[in-house]
């Protein structure tokens, strides 16, 4: 074979290999939609039980085709206070059993040949019969149920047909004295091993590379004894995924990426040992025997479920291996204050629903915390402190996660009249403290965006931001404040202010538009600017929702409805809200219209 023959093999298998990957993508993503969010419910559901969770997990895994898609989904859930580490095993466990659905429908084809109708039934034939009846069907069809089954059918399609692609390019090389040597190398089980984990790693699919190891196989030259290591090896090098995504996540997080490494490397570990000391004492009469992809699909399978079984009832020592390799010198700040929703609470609501309310209080801290990082950033041209900003938004929405699950145990149906409001109460104002954070992180995106883009506002533009940030920072104190003591009377603060920070932004639009027109700003800089103030002005629109929220707790003598409430406050604080509306308009918007900050 000379050099353009060995080129054509390697474009058409790595053409294989990306319809291999499309293929798992449309079906894993089909699926996961059909599914919808009873995924993550079903995890979230069934973490009491180590059973029921193993179960869980093989079954998210078997329908989203990625063991990585579920362990990563697992960090997230710890990452996020939802599930605790013991708790999240039993998934990362059950995630490595649902990982050997893929490489079983890759072996259907493995059996010798069939006659008649029933080769058509061959995953090699199967699979163009597939695509068609997928692809037609969802060229006609706009039910989104039907279009759905039909990317499914299309994804196992494509599926197949990458796996045969890779077997087309893979089959002319099984003479070569090299392609030999190498799966002859391969038999060293440490060489084996390394070789697997790379290339799953590389590939960040365990279900990809076992798929290149069964189209290697195929061409009868992969014995059983250069398998098996590079079998293992694939389990170890499908851990980097998690490992990666907790590398911003906090130590917990990173402690479940690490169980699952634990799980996966013992195993290996483990099954390398028993496997190679029984074949010196008894001897494997298959060992030298070239494997077929039946055989890949069934050892993978029977190495997932056998060290589950193993590992299972020493589950608390993986957790415990992974808390001493991932250290804390102190408890993390975010573990200290959520360690106070603590379940043995629910025996008293009054102190249950007083703990999220603690949480919820410094959530507003850091939002506040956050804008003002921003803000001096983009007025003050001071250099943003990122990592402080990260590391406030991502406990914020570790705190809203960790509330709303706390909320849950609590029987609300039970409650006192004062805590059923309470309830309410807290159950609202979470979301809105956790958007006041969003839009803060929208902010910092601008401020990204202004210092990529190099972009120069005028001074009187920077006046004009620095303005109504100071007013958005005020209302999101008294916001904070007004929820802490529930104290209904700032309310009207927030309200009146509210309304002033609306008459900014629409005062800002017009005050641009007439600096647009006389050719003192572009639209470069125009965009961020209207970008800004719009996000200052939601985040006044949460707090105003906060202190409704507030207002109906105190008071007794209404129903907690939200935009009922609204007009009822309207109606019988009009008076003194003109008198705070006018204050804040004086201590605003008139310095927006003074003289000196209009454009000349």
């Amino acid at each position: 074979m000379d050099f353009l023959s060995y080129l054509t093999l390697a474009i058409k298998f790595f053409g294989g290999l990306g319809i291999f990957f499309f293929g798992m993508s449309t079906m894993s993503a089909a699926l996961e939609k059909m599914a919808g969010e009873k995924l993550q419910k079903a995890l979230e559901a069934v973490t009491g039980n180590i059973f029921k969770s193993v179960l869980a997990g093989a079954l998210v895994t078997a329908i989203i085709q990625s063991s990585t898609g579920t362990t990563v989904m697992v960090v997230g859930f710890v990452n996020a206070g939802i599930m605790k580490l013991n708790q999240a095993v039993g998934i990362i466990m059950g995630a490595n059993i649902g990982t050997t659905i893929t490489a079983q429908i890759l072996s259907l084809d493995s059996g010798g040949s069939a006659g008649n109708m029933l080769a058509l039934l061959k995953p090699s034939v199967l699979c163009y019969i597939l695509l068609a009846i997928g692809a037609i069907t969802l060229s006609f069809s706009k039910k989104k149920k039907v279009s759905t089954i039909c990317e499914i059918i299309i994804g196992v399609g494509l599926l197949f047909i990458g796996m045969t692609t890779m077997e087309g390019a893979v089959n002319p090389l099984s003479q070569l004295p090299a392609f030999q040597r190498a799966f002859i190398a391969l038999k060293n089980p440490l060489l084996g091993i390394i070789v697997g984990a790379v290339i799953t790693a590389i590939l960040h699919s365990s279900a990809a590379s076992i798929g290149i190891l069964q189209a290697a196989a195929a061409t009868g030259a992969v014995s059983y004894a250069a398998a098996l290591p590079i079998i293992m090896g694939q389990n170890i090098g499908t851990c980097w995924t998690s490992i990666e995504s907790s590398l911003g996540a906090n130590k917990n997080a990173k402690r479940a990426a690490m169980i699952h490494f634990y799980f996966n490397m013992i195993g290996s570990l483990l099954f390398i040992a028993a496997i190679y000391s029984i074949n010196a004492v008894v001897g494997f009469p298959f060992w030298e025997s070239a494997v077929t992809k039946s055989g890949i699909a069934n050892f993978h399978t029977l190495f997932n479920v056998s060290v589950t079984l193993i590992l299972l009832p020493f589950r608390n020592k993986v957790v415990a291996l992974a808390e001493k390799t991932v250290r804390s010198t102190e408890e993390e700040p975010e573990e200290k204050l959520l360690a106070i929703l603590d379940p043995r609470f629910y025996d008293t609501p009054a102190v249950a629903l007083e703990q999220c309310h603690k949480v919820i209080r410094t959530m507003g801290e850091m939002a506040l915390e956050n804008v003002r990082i921003v803000i001096k950033g983009i007025v003050d041209h001071e250099e943003v402190d990122a990592k402080k900003f990260t590391s406030n938004e991502d406990f914020i929405d570790v705190c809203e996660a960790r509330v709303n699950t706390y909320l849950l145990g609590i029987n609300d149906k039970d409650l006192s009249e004062i805590n059923q409001r309470s309830y309410t109460e807290i159950m609202h104002a979470v979301g809105e403290f956790e958007q006041i954070g969003d839009y803060a992180e929208n902010l910092y995106e601008q401020y990204s965006h202004i210092v990529e883009s190099e972009i120069v506002f005028s001074d009187d533009a920077i006046c004009e931001i620095g303005v109504m940030a100071n007013a958005a920072e005020e209302i999101i104190s008294l916001t904070v404040e007004a929820f802490e003591g529930g104290d209904s009377s700032i309310t009207q603060k927030i309200e009146a202010l509210e309304e002033v920070i609306d008459a900014l932004k629409e005062t800002l639009k017009s005050k641009h538009i007439a600096r647009l027109q006389a050719g003192q700003c572009t639209v470069k800089n125009g965009i961020p600017f209207l970008d800004i103030i719009h996000h200052l002005e939601k985040i006044a629109d949460h707090c105003s929702n906060i202190g409704i929220y507030v207002m109906m707790y105190t008071d007794k003598a209404n129903k907690f409805d939200t935009h009922e409430y609204r007009k009822v406050v309207a109606e019988a604080n009009s008076n003194l809200s003109d008198q705070w509306q006018n204050y804040y308009e004086r201590r605003y918007l008139d310095m927006i219209l003074l003289p000196d900050t209009v454009e000349k």
